[in-house]
């Protein structure tokens, strides 16, 4: 179990370096239409609760994750605006703070779905 976890973990950096990525890349990823509903807020706080949720999951949902998340969030939004090809929003940051809030209240509440994700990898039943 414990090598599952550490690709769990290699996963989880590899969010965070795709989150980098797509915050500082001069070309926009266009996300799907929403109706008009702030299609790239709903981007922001998905991939943010994503991660959140990925990492609360492996590190017991503890309250300095959260907030360490949210910060790369802020920190993020004024490298965006120092760029000179990307701008800065205060809604990015309050959408990717929502989306910490949302992944953390997740993993909390379920907080074993990674030890149920491992078992089943696992499971003898699985190598047959």
């Amino acid at each position: 179990m414990r090598t599952i976890r550490t690709v769990w973990r290699v996963v989880g950096v590899g969010g965070v370096g795709l989150l980098l990525y797509l915050s500082l890349t001069p070309r926009v990823v266009a996300l799907p239409p929403t109706g008009g509903v702030g299609g790239d807020k709903i981007g922001h706080a998905a991939a943010y609760a994503v991660l959140m949720f990925w990492w609360a999951q492996l590190d017991s949902c503890k309250p300095r994750l959260a907030t360490a998340l949210i910060l790369l969030g802020v920190v993020l939004e004024f490298l965006q605006g120092a760029t000179g090809y990307r701008s800065f929003d205060f809604g990015d940051m309050a959408a990717n703070a929502t989306g910490v809030i949302l992944g953390w209240a997740m993993s909390c509440a379920m907080p074993n779905v990674v030890q149920l994700v491992d078992a089943q990898l696992a499971s003898p039943r699985r190598r047959e």
